[in-house]
């Protein structure tokens, strides 16, 4: 019974670890009120006038922890349900409306901010109001916001998913007129309409991403800390990874690390593919017993104080790569350190891939097609936002060259997790081996099962 064996495997890692700190209501460990006010100020300096408007999540999702909708997080470090934020400009004021709670929805989970008597102190706003006064609260307002609410009118980004790709997998739902329903974001944007039509909307996602896609200082050593936390995660599953075992004990190996790290759970579903399983991108079933000779590639990383962390290693099973798997993860690994190499402030797509080349015919090899790039940003989301095509200090990207060939049941990916420094680039996730000699020399430690 695979899914019971990976309940109770998870478990027996994770038992003892232990909560030691406490979060102020709808308030996340790790990043001060002065954080997020200092990034509402920085968006309201750029709009200047208007009313911005962003709605948190309405409801947590079953089975799951509650995670709350980037842009409101970003701006606001509130986690309660239903939160809504308003923003003037004009005014430098910012507003928290939080939906009244009955009793026993205090008792079934917890009081949120607007309960707490010293709330408004505590987080930083300039007051905080039941949500039902939000029309009146707009209305009273109209008369000073230059006819125009600031909205996101774009696609929202998700832990696992960039916008793009919100709005591809919507367009993908609504191929059934059965399932073409409006998002609760375009709901709310009709509603605003509906109520407001004579203010213009105006789609504030473009300078939230111009925000987001520069990591503040506290964002970097919050994402620092993930890196060595993901890092570790990912060099204990190398050492369960070997012949015999599941592809989701090697995930549970992970797992553990994180959630003892204090990380809320995984930044996306732990891909553990094994021989065959190694050649599918996505692959997260986790559920095939690891046999001797192959390879297993492993992509994961931790969702840390609403930041996520994205690595990927192979490695073999055995201890030992084969010399067609050498062959092929050298040149995996070449690729991969010179897109690195590259990474500094005003580099663009091409110029990674011009040293890649160079690099390559330098040291004879052949890329197999493989070109190098610029990967994707990591933040928020673990495909963050767009970031205008040119590198600048402080934006973050992973980095994952592979080569795959479904005929030999060998697939390598090498993945980092890098910052852009004033000079070049830090990466994050160097805590997880990744040198052949650094790998084969890790798992010769392993001890017997």
């Amino acid at each position: 019974m695979p899914k019971l064996l990976r309940t109770l495997t998870a478990l027996s890692f994770i038992l003892g670890a232990a909560l030691s700190v406490r979060p102020l209501a709808g308030q996340r460990v790790g990043f001060p009120p002065e954080e997020f006010a200092a990034r509402r100020t920085a968006l309201m300096d750029r709009l200047k006038d208007g009313a911005v408007i962003l709605f948190g999540d309405a409801a947590a999702p079953a089975g799951s922890h509650f995670r709350q909708d980037n842009d409101f997080f970003y701006f606001t470090g509130n986690e309660d349900v239903g939160a809504i934020l308003v923003m003037v400009p004009a005014s430098h004021a910012s507003y928290l409306f939080l939906p009244p709670q009955t009793a026993r929805e205090k008792t079934m989970e917890g009081a949120n901010l607007l309960d707490d008597p010293d709330g408004k102190a505590k987080s930083g706003f300039t007051d905080i109001f039941p949500s039902h006064f939000l029309d009146e609260f707009l209305a009273r307002s109209l008369s000073r916001l230059a006819g125009r609410f600031h909205l996101r009118l774009s696609p929202r980004d998700t832990l696992d998913d960039a916008r793009s790709e919100t709005g591809l997998f919507d367009g993908r739902r609504a191929r059934s007129h059965y399932n073409d329903q409006l998002s609760a974001d375009l709901y709310r944007v009709e509603k605003l309409r509906e109520r407001y039509p004579q203010m213009e909307l105006r789609d504030v996602t473009p300078a939230v991403d111009e925000m987001r896609a520069v990591k503040t200082p506290a964002e970097i050593e919050a994402l620092r800390r993930n890196g060595r936390l993901s890092a570790e995660a990912v060099k204990q599953a190398m050492l369960a990874g070997r012949p015999g075992v599941y592809e989701y004990e090697i995930e549970a190996a992970a797992m553990a690390v994180i959630l003892k790290g204090g990380a809320k759970g995984a930044a996306y579903a732990p891909i553990v593919g094994s021989g065959p399983n190694s050649c599918i991108l996505h692959y997260d079933k986790n559920t095939r017993r690891v046999e001797p000779g192959e390879v297993v590639l492993m992509d994961f990383g931790a969702d840390l104080e609403h930041l996520a962390m994205d690595i990927s290693r192979t490695w073999p099973a055995s201890g030992r790569f084969t010399d067609d798997q050498r062959e092929t993860y050298r040149i995996v690994l070449e690729v991969q350190k010179a897109c690195i190499e590259a990474y500094k402030p005003g580099a663009t797509a091409k110029d990674v891939r011009e040293h890649v080349a160079a690099v390559l015919k330098a040291k004879g090899l052949d890329p197999r097609g493989l070109e190098g790039g610029l990967g994707h940003g990591v933040g928020l989301s673990v495909h963050d936002v767009p970031f205008g095509g040119t590198l600048k200090e402080g934006m973050v990207f992973a980095i994952e060259p592979g080569l795959y060939d479904e005929k030999k049941s060998l697939g390598i990916r090498i993945e980092d997790t890098v910052l852009i420094t004033a000079t070049g680039c830090e990466v994050l996730s160097a805590g997880a081996p990744k040198e052949i000699a650094d790998i084969e020399k890790l798992l010769a430690g392993r001890s017997g099962r």
